[in-house]
């Protein structure tokens, strides 16, 4: 599995500010556009990069906390 296959990334669209929002709350806080899909590859292309450069930086990658909840249960 590679690293960014652990963080819980989703989209959702958001009534009040009327656009999608991409999460991945372990890593970012969030990214907006008009399409889902787009909003999701960009999300994806992001988290990649944090995870990159928190490892080009020898910095630790934080452990995934969010998950889906058929893992909670």
């Amino acid at each position: 599995m590679k690293p960014i296959d652990q963080f819980h990334k989703w989209v959702d669209w958001s009534e009040e500010d009327q656009v999608y929002i991409g999460r991945c709350p372990d890593l970012i806080t969030g990214i907006h556009g008009d399409d889902p899909a787009t909003v999701y590859q960009e999300l994806c292309l992001i988290v990649e990069d944090v995870l990159e450069h928190l490892h080009a930086e020898n910095k630790p990658i934080p452990q995934p906390r969010v998950r889906p909840m058929q893992d909670v249960t």
